[in-house]
């Protein structure tokens, strides 16, 4: 008799796991039931700001496999179907069809859960009225495009700067809107320190964006047609057609906590390196609903990438289909973009730092991406954060034109490996004038960090 798998979510996580074990074994040792409680599966929720934007041409683009996709791979997978209840001790889940409202129990040998993130929405008055959209998924991307369509004002507010707020600020520039970001932090992207934020903040200007900081939303105003028109801070109305919600995210683990399966700190759930759900011998999670180790840091954190969600189901599937791999953690990698300024961020930063108890050097150097000869050398600036003590890297944050975004992973690379500032100025770049100056502008920030560390003692 075979075994059956069951898989909560039909994204990343969930089907890079299921595709995983379905490759390890046949559809007569494993059946593998998924289910997925919208219409897509496989896509990537990334891309859905350059769809929006026009960059990517149609949402099919952003599908890397279709529910017949996995189908035809002998991957049961249910869409337009949300489980409901996990019941752990008798091993099976209640699912419910969002179409005919019919209610059933799956059993299951093994159960992965990757039930992904939810938006964070302000608790505040008018958050729901028409007209204010979140970019979660591939239906709600699709329902802004629709709406932006419709929509006959050029007025858009965007709530939030991080990752998703500039890219949606970019997005929405591109389609002709007067864009204004409302920020709740000192600087937009605070996933870097705010004097980097500061140089996003100073091209978003550039662009025609209008970002206000330290603004909190107190209220959506709407009109007599009970449709959104303005956005409101203690200090300011802000006139919109349309709001796009760039909030953040959180683990969406309720089934999980109801189950009564461990949580950390940020509410996503606690695997061990296989990414076992601690505790339990046959149910796993991945992806945007868990917690990572932070291999700088040594702590928890949450962080919600589609990089790791399919890497964490490639190792659910390989240990689920008899095999063995693990997710060591993460250094904290992200990249971004708003408009032609690229944004990039690896390890920690200096509130991270100081919340982990190291004592820290920081410098900050600007360099180009080419030779400065070399036509078309763009500005870049990096930051850099070693321990004081150690040298060990820490961190790096790049903002900058053309090619400074992938630079981050040479710094990635070096955090992964626990390397030194000073063992960093000998790596062995490429070099090319149309490429790098001599000393790539990583390796500056790496010679530069080393003399602080030596003068700190």
């Amino acid at each position: 008799m075979s075994e059956r798998l069951v898989v909560i979510g039909g994204d990343a996580a969930g089907m890079s796991a299921a595709s995983q074990a379905r490759r390890l074994k046949s559809p007569g040792e494993l059946e593998i039931v998924a289910f997925e409680r919208g219409h897509f599966s496989s896509y990537s929720a990334c891309g859905i700001p350059y769809w929006v934007g026009g960059d990517v041409g149609s949402r099919d683009e952003l599908i890397a496999r279709s529910p017949e996709d996995h189908r035809a791979r002998d991957i049961g997978l249910r869409t337009r179907t949300e489980v409901t209840e996990i019941d752990v001790e008798r091993q099976r889940v209640r699912s419910r069809d969002l179409e005919s409202g019919a209610e059933e129990w799956t059993g299951f040998d093994e159960l992965v859960i990757a039930t992904g993130a939810r938006p964070l929405r302000p608790p505040v008055p008018g958050i729901d009225a028409p007209g204010v959209h979140g970019v979660q998924n591939l239906d709600d991307g699709q329902a802004l495009i629709d709406a932006l369509s419709r929509t006959e004002g050029r007025r858009a507010v965007v709530v939030g700067a991080g990752y998703i707020g500039v890219e949606m600020a970019e997005a929405l520039l591109n389609r002709g809107y007067e864009v204004t970001v409302l920020n709740r932090s000192e600087q937009p992207m605070a996933t870097l320190d705010p004097d980097m934020g500061r140089l996003v903040h100073a091209a978003m200007d550039g662009l025609g964006i209008r970002t206000v900081n330290s603004a909190a939303v107190t209220e959506v105003l709407t009109g007599p047609d009970g449709r959104v028109r303005a956005v409101a801070t203690d200090e300011e109305e802000y006139p919109a057609d349309v709001v796009v919600l760039g909030t953040g995210v959180r683990p969406e683990t309720s089934l999980a906590e109801e189950a009564g399966l461990p949580l950390g700190a940020y509410g996503g759930l606690l695997t061990d390196l296989a990414m076992r759900v601690r505790g339990h011998g046959n149910v796993w999670a991945g992806g945007d609903c868990v917690e990572v180790l932070d291999l700088v840091s040594g702590r928890m954190r949450h962080v919600a990438l589609g990089t790791h969600a399919n890497k964490q189901g490639q190792v659910i599937g390989t240990n689920v289909g008899g095999d063995y791999a693990t997710f060591p953690g993460v250094v904290g990698t992200a990249v971004s973009k708003v408009c032609d300024l690229e944004i990039a961020r690896t390890g920690l930063r200096e509130k991270e730092a100081l919340e982990a108890g190291l004592r820290f050097v920081a410098v900050t150097v600007e360099s180009t991406s080419r030779a400065g000869y070399y036509p078309g050398a763009a500005p870049m600036t990096v930051k850099m954060l070693a321990e004081r003590r150690t040298g060990r890297l820490l961190g790096t944050q790049i903002v900058g034109r053309e090619g400074a975004a992938k630079r981050v992973d040479v710094a990635a690379v070096a955090l992964t490996a626990g390397m030194t500032v000073e063992a960093m100025t000998a790596l062995d770049l490429g070099y090319a004038p149309p490429f790098s100056p001599v000393w790539d502008p990583v390796l500056v920030a790496a010679r530069k960090a080393t003399a602080a560390v030596r003068a700190a003692g």
